[in-house]
């Protein structure tokens, strides 16, 4: 079997084309008119950025992938899913008012925002899969209804994965509360009793009754918790939260078993485009972002998931790490930056999974 083919778009501009004509180009060598149906619902699926944070997509640049597909007789949206934290992304209007604030209007990005899995992220399809740890995923509905799919992923370091990028951008961006609950622990979420004050608003707002007050204080019911992760988000008190799953390696592989579901039925209709540009330590889901562990890089385009994070991480470590960065080891040319960060997090695992399942494939050949 053939290198998957990813093609890779450097930061030089000049008078006779700038970096968004650029980006336009690197979409057309991909094989963008192939992946975008005419009068289809086009997915562009993105990280908005939470509150604070600044290292994710340009809207500006977001832009012109909309433009784009737009010109090939497609209907593009903006999309993501909630959270599963409670922070300024976790329910649809506080979604949309970050997006917003971070510059992804209609007036700058040319195209509407869709919040994949509803209002409180409780809109999902159950999607059947054959996978080892995962059976039926649990998708944001709008993800699973749209013709095609656009991932637009800032890559990133990620204390989890090791990194994050297409895959991680797909199989937890598109996952519903409930589907990244699953991916995250395998235990229902736990109540800290010294900030629970009895208020009984997770009992009013569990869809399975599986929450009670004992001895004035929330308990969950593990046997009829679904995971949905309701509570964590209504809490006004901050005493509900995910049992965080210590198996690192279980985690990237229910991830790149999510990507799985993510793309079903979507076969030859999946375009991933990884930006390599203010690479910063951890994922944007924080609400700042520290200074980027090696210079700017340049972007990537891929129909091959696997590929596009493989040739991203080498193209990462072949850099020399930059000074004034949290990495302190790690940081000559050749040398692993994503261990530097993170040196009990195994990133190769989401790669060798993703292989295995038929996600794709490590090998690739950088055009």
């Amino acid at each position: 079997m053939s290198a998957s083919k990813v093609y890779f778009a450097d930061l030089r501009t000049s008078v006779k084309e700038n970096l968004p004509t650029k980006i336009v180009r690197l979409a057309d060598r991909m094989g963008l008119d192939h992946i975008v149906p005419k009068r289809g619902l086009v997915a562009v699926k993105l990280h908005f950025g939470e509150k604070g944070n600044t290292a994710f997509v340009r809207p500006t640049l977001v832009r012109r992938i909309v433009e784009r597909v737009k010109s090939l007789g497609a209907y593009p949206f903006l999309t993501d899913s909630n959270t599963l934290y409670a922070g300024t992304r976790s329910d649809s209007v506080s979604h949309l008012r970050t997006a917003i604030e971070n510059g992804f209007a209609f007036s700058v990005a040319d195209a509407p925002i869709i919040i994949a899995d509803g209002l409180r992220g409780a809109s999902y399809e159950s999607v059947k899969i054959s996978g080892d740890l995962v059976k039926t995923a649990y998708i944001g509905t709008d993800i699973v209804e749209a013709d095609s799919i656009i991932s637009l992923a800032h890559f990133k370091g990620h204390e989890l994965s090791g990194f994050g990028g297409a895959i991680k951008n797909l199989g937890m961006g598109c996952a519903s509360r409930r589907g990244k609950m699953v991916q995250h622990s395998d235990l229902s979420p736990k109540v800290t009793r010294k900030k629970c004050i009895g208020c009984g608003e997770c009992l009013e707002h569990c869809s399975q009754s599986a929450i009670s007050l004992k001895d004035e204080k929330a308990e969950i019911h593990q046997a009829k918790c679904i995971g949905c992760g309701e509570c964590i988000l209504i809490c006004p008190n901050g005493a509900i939260n995910v049992q965080w799953n210590a198996d690192i390696s279980l985690f990237q592989k229910k991830m790149v078993e999510y990507t799985v579901a993510v793309l079903k039925g979507k076969e030859g209709r999946i375009a991933c485009i990884n930006f390599l540009t203010h690479i910063s330590p951890a994922c944007d889901c924080y609400g700042h972002s520290d200074a980027p562990i090696v210079p700017d890089i340049g972007i990537l385009a891929s129909m091959d998931p696997v590929a596009i994070d493989q040739a991203s991480v080498d193209l990462v470590n072949r850099q020399k790490g930059l000074d004034g960065s949290c990495l302190t080891s790690q940081k000559e040319i050749g040398q692993d930056k994503f261990r530097g960060l993170y040196p009990k997090v195994d990133w190769t695992v989401q790669l060798d999974y993703g292989e295995k399942v038929g996600l794709g494939r490590r090998d690739y050949e950088l055009i």
